[in-house]
C-alpha cells in the first residue's frame, strides 16, 4: 500500500505572525519555504501572503503496536495560526484492514496530542519576537487526511472518513460521500473532519488547500468569540453607566463609543485578511474543491455570524452617540434658559 495519514492540528497562537522575520530567524537554522501549490500557475491561486512551512524532522510513533514512521511539518500563517503536521507513512506491506483499524483508533485517541503540543510550543519558543500579540486561547481545529498513491475499488473509503468500523445506511454513506472530487486518475473526498485524497503523482496540493480552508475557518472562529466576549462586556458597561450621574454617565457612554468604533474598525480589518487571503482565478477544479471545503466548514455561516454581531456592536454605538448628542442638546437648551432667566433677573435689579 503507497499510502500515509496526515494528521493535522491548527492553533491560533497570535493576532498576526511577521512572515518576514520568521524567515530572518529560522533562515539557515531550519529547513523553511513558503506554500506553493505545484500543479497551477501562482496566478491561478493567489495566496495573498503565503505561509512559511517548516521541516521539524523526522520521528517514529508508535501506534496500535506498530512503529510508524512519521515526519513532522510546521506551518506558520500570517493570520496568528500555527499548523503542527505529523504526517504518518504506511508500510508498503500494510493492508486496508489494518488501515481501518487506524483510523478508528486515530478517531478517538488522545495519545498523541501532547507529541503535538511538543512541537507546537517548540514553534512558539523559536518565534516568539514574530509573534504580534501573542495570546493562546485553546482555540484548535484538527483534520486527518488519508493520502494514497495508489487506489483499489475493493476499498471502502467510508469506515476511514468515519472512523466508524460499524455498518452505516445508505443515508449516511450517501451524506460522508457528497463532495467527491476528480480531475483525471485521481479523486477527493472531504468532509467535516477528515478526508481521502488519492493522487498518483504524490502532490499536496488538495491537502494544501483543505488546511488553508481550516486556518481560516479557525480564525472565524475565534474572532467571533472575541465579538461574543466585547458583546458582553459592552452591555455590562452600558448597565454599569446608566446607574451613574448625568455627567458621568455621559463620559462612560464617550469612552464606550470609542472603544466600539475601534472594535469595529479591528474586526473588520482582521475577517477581511481572512476571507481575501487566498484568491482563486483560473483552475476551475482547484476552485471547486475548496468551495467545497470552504461550504463544509461552514466558513460562511461564521462569517455571517461575525457580521451580525459587527452590526449590533454598530447599532449600539449608533444609539449611544445619538445619546450623547441628545444630552449635549439638553445641556445648552439649559443653559439658554438658564442665562435668559439671569438676563432678567439682572435687567428687574437695574430697573
Amino acid at each position: 500500500m503507497l499510502a500515509s495519514v496526515w494528521l493535522y492540528r491548527l492553533y491560533d497562537v497570535a493576532q498576526e505572525i511577521d512572515l518576514d522575520k520568521v524567515e530572518q530567524l529560522l533562515a539557515g537554522a531550519k529547513p523553511i519555504t513558503r506554500l506553493r501549490l505545484s500543479k497551477v500557475s501562482p496566478k491561478s491561486m493567489h495566496f495573498k501572503n503565503p505561509p512559511v512551512t517548516i521541516e521539524l524532522g523526522e520521528s517514529t510513533l508508535k501506534v496500535l503496536d506498530t512503529e510508524l514512521p512519521a515526519v513532522v511539518t510546521a506551518r506558520v500563517y500570517d493570520l496568528g495560526v500555527v499548523t503542527v503536521l505529523l504526517r504518518l507513512n504506511l508500510p508498503t506491506q500494510y493492508t486496508y484492514r489494518e488501515l481501518k483499524k487506524l483510523a478508528v483508533n486515530l478517531a478517538v485517541t488522545e495519545k498523541l496530542e501532547p507529541i503535538f503540543w511538543s512541537h507546537l510550543e517548540t514553534v512558539r519558543n523559536e518565534l516568539r519576537t514574530a509573534l504580534v500579540a501573542e495570546n493562546y486561547e485553546g482555540f484548535v481545529e484538527d483534520f486527518t487526511i488519508f493520502y494514497f498513491r495508489e487506489w483499489r475499488h475493493e476499498w471502502d473509503p467510508v469506515p476511514l472518513l468515519l472512523g466508524e468500523d460499524s455498518e452505516v445506511s445508505a443515508e449516511v454513506r450517501q451524506e460522508t460521500l457528497k463532495y467527491r472530487f476528480a480531475y483525471s486518475d485521481d479523486f477527493t473526498i472531504i468532509t467535516w473532519e477528515s478526508a481521502i485524497v488519492y493522487d498518483p503523482s504524490g502532490s499536496s496540493d488538495i491537502p494544501d488547500l483543505l488546511e488553508f480552508a481550516s486556518a481560516q475557518l479557525l480564525e472565524l472562529r475565534y474572532y467571533d468569540n472575541v465579538l461574543e466576549t466585547e458583546l458582553e462586556r459592552m452591555y455590562d458597561a452600558i448597565q454599569e453607566a446608566d446607574k451613574r450621574r448625568h455627567y458621568l454617565r455621559l463620559n462612560r457612554y464617550r469612552r464606550i463609543t470609542r472603544q466600539l468604533l475601534e472594535l469595529v474598525a479591528e474586526i473588520t480589518e482582521i475577517t477581511g485578511r481572512i476571507q481575501n487571503a487566498l484568491r482563486v482565478t483560473e483552475d476551475v477544479f482547484y476552485a471547486r474543491v475548496y468551495a467545497a471545503a470552504l461550504k463544509i466548514f461552514r466558513v460562511k455561516e461564521w462569517a455571517e455570524g461575525i457580521a451580525e454581531k459587527v452590526s449590533v456592536i454598530e447599532r449600539s454605538y449608533a444609539m449611544l452617540s445619538d445619546e450623547i448628542v441628545t444630552q449635549r442638546f439638553l445641556v445648552l437648551e439649559t443653559a439658554i434658559v438658564l442665562l435668559f432667566i439671569i438676563e432678567i433677573i439682572i435687567g428687574l435689579l437695574i430697573w
